[in-house]
């Protein structure tokens, strides 16, 4: 598996298109990036698939959390 990709994803806030790097060198992964566009955070959820070689992403608002 590759150690850095990236991915376009649609900002769940502003609809715009933008490009987030990815680290899978720390295997899975919750974080939370700035859109660069509109500066809401988007919650990000990385989980790796070693054996198939894939990097699955789901991506919501911040607001859309439950607690």
């Amino acid at each position: 598996m590759k150690e850095f990709t990236q991915r376009q994803i649609a900002c769940p806030h502003c609809g715009q298109h933008i490009t987030v790097s990815l680290d899978t060198t720390q295997g899975n992964q919750e974080f939370y990036d700035d859109c660069p566009v509109c500066c809401h955070s988007i919650h990000l959820n990385m989980q790796l698939d070693e054996v198939r070689d894939k990097v699955q992403l789901q991506i919501d608002a911040d607001d859309e959390q439950i607690f």
